[in-house]
């Protein structure tokens, strides 16, 4: 295996020379820097992670917290984990993940021992305890999701509150005047997990807004929960016309409690889906449906943190804008 001290003989220069071209620390010559990289290529060098974490400050290494609790949709949850690292392969990162659910402990252990440059955090809740142990870290932080309270911590996220506006806009659109939301089980909303929130304060508004009539109900996970949420429905909001399913692991199962009940979809009753689009797609008819755009996020969240690594300005709060795709699962209101 190539040294740096190889590198060095075979361009001609001091290994420090070499070091401040791979840290960038000093300025070098056009042509030095040429011969010295032209060297590293023949040679196949590769420098060793903690020299170079030692010469330059920086490990190449970027944290993603996102905690696998018993209610996280874990396949959803990996959609955003491939998202960063393929962003963070870009500038030359890897992701070290941290899936434990230990509030600050894994936040404290891999700054404290200076593992990474930057962390981004998931599963952000309403007063997250994580919070207030990340603004006192060095390494920059940023959230996927949006707290009560920001301050000091730059998040990145979808705009939930627009798009629970964009499904109800759209059914409305449709004549549908009594509609209900499936939303996440229960224990989402208990621990205060924000976009559920954010998504239910904008299915409130939108509904008041329009004059609908709504009911917002948590379901519970597996078929037992989907059928007593749908039976609650049925008694709560009677002659609903138009379903809205925020909770990706319940999405097939309503559809075949429906089926099974002889609502057909969407004749009898319209879905409007709040999912990936390739959940969306790979039901039993592509479902109308808010994108949840976990490339686009994930990736935003890799670049905000490089920018705050490099000391550039970045939007403290940047929510993405909602995208509806209307496909077979939205019609008219029946008898409108």
């Amino acid at each position: 295996m190539a040294t740096i001290n190889d590198v060095a003989k075979a361009a001609g220069v001091s290994p420090s020379t070499v070091s401040y071209v791979l840290s960038g620390r000093r300025p070098i010559s056009a042509q030095t820097r040429e011969r010295v990289q032209a060297a590293i290529a023949e040679l196949g060098f590769h420098p060793h992670a903690g020299a170079r974490a030692l010469a330059s400050s920086r490990t190449s290494v970027l944290a993603l917290v996102v905690p696998l609790r018993v209610d996280v949709n874990v396949p959803v949850i990996m959609q955003f984990a491939t998202a960063v690292v393929t962003a963070s392969r870009t500038h030359n990162h890897d992701v070290l993940l941290l899936t434990k659910d230990e509030g600050t402990a894994g936040l404290e252990r891999v700054a404290h021992s200076t593992m990474v440059d930057a962390l981004i955090v998931m599963d952000v809740e309403r007063d997250d305890v994580r919070i207030p142990a990340l603004r006192r870290l060095k390494q920059p932080s940023v959230l996927i999701g949006l707290p009560e309270d920001p301050a000091g911590i730059v998040c990145v996220d979808l705009d939930f509150e627009a798009a629970a506006a964009e499904t109800l806009r759209h059914l409305a659109s449709h004549g549908h005047r009594r509609i209900a939301l499936v939303g996440p089980s229960p224990a989402v909303y208990k621990r205060g997990t924000t976009y559920a929130e954010r998504f239910l304060t904008g299915f409130t508004a939108t509904s008041e807004e329009l004059g609908l009539e709504t009911l917002a109900h948590p379901c519970e996970p597996g078929r037992e929960g989907v059928r007593a949420c749908l039976a609650d429905i049925d008694a709560q909001l009677p002659g609903a016309t138009a379903f809205v399913v925020h909770n990706e692991e319940a999405l097939r199962l309503v559809l075949e409690e429906l089926q099974a009940s002889g609502r057909r979809v969407p004749a009898d009753i319209s879905v409007v889906a709040v999912c990936p689009r390739d959940v969306a797609l790979n039901m039993p008819l592509p479902l109308t449906s808010v994108d949840i755009p976990a490339h686009d996020v994930g990736g935003l969240a890799v670049e905000t943190a490089m920018k705050l690594l490099d000391g550039r300005q970045t939007e403290p709060v940047r929510l993405l804008p909602p995208t509806l795709v209307e496909r077979e699962s939205t019609t008219r209101a029946p008898g409108r």
